[in-house]
């Protein structure tokens, strides 16, 4: 699914990555863990396309994403990528079900289908009663359940979390961390987690150590 080559990023003085390999096959689970400030999210933002390598190659699937600029990148992940973050990053103007249509209004769909969609989604998620409510009337549970929903709106081909139980309290971060696992036996996602939830990383399919920009 995913395939990166020798990535490598400074900012300024700061070699942050030195050189990363990795593979990530079709459906699994992957958990990147480390210390903070072993660029596990500077990975996780170039494999995701937020950000560019200085140095390197980036493939989903058979695309090159180093190739694709501009409004084309955008578009390829808006419909091939979805993205966790441990705040949420939800548009506090506007409700949960809003909030999950977006992607879907960006790519072109109709409000109608893509409302239809983003409540089978918060319904999947047991939050569809909060469908009319803002992120300042939620949960942080539920905010994070929306986060997902929306995540999932254009079928991604590979989800990115960066954290994303880090703002979270026990249980809401077990019953987070066991919803993944389920979503990727109903879609078939891939999902790419940062964190530093050892019972996250002990779940995943595989548990990738980052140190001082290499993996270790």
């Amino acid at each position: 699914m995913i395939k990166a080559k020798g990535i490598s990023k400074s900012y300024g003085d700061l070699q942050v990555l030195k050189g990363i390999d990795i593979e990530v096959k079709s459906g699994e689970i992957v958990a990147i863990v480390g210390a903070s400030g072993a660029g596990k999210s500077t990975l996780l933002h170039i494999l995701g396309t937020l950000d560019q390598p200085d140095k390197g190659e980036v493939q989903l699937g058979e695309t090159d994403l180093l190739k694709i600029k501009g409004n084309k990148l955008a578009q390829f992940r808006n419909q091939h990528i979805g993205f966790v973050f441990q705040f949420h990053n939800l548009l506090p103007e506007f409700n949960a079900l809003e909030n999950v249509c977006m992607p879907a209004f960006l790519a072109g769909t109709s409000v109608k289908e893509a409302e239809a969609k983003a409540h089978l989604l918060l319904k999947r998620l047991g939050i569809d009663a909060r469908a009319k409510h803002r992120p300042s009337e939620m949960s942080g549970g539920e905010q994070q359940r929306t986060a997902i929903a929306r995540a999932l709106m254009n079928g991604p081909k590979v989800v990115f979390a960066d954290e994303p139980s880090g703002n979270l309290d026990s249980k809401n971060s077990e019953e987070l961390h066991k919803l993944f696992f389920e979503l990727r036996e109903e879609f078939r996602q891939t999902f790419i987690i940062v964190t530093h939830n050892k019972e996250l990383a002990a779940m995943s399919d595989r548990r990738i150590e980052m140190q001082d920009g290499f993996l270790v």
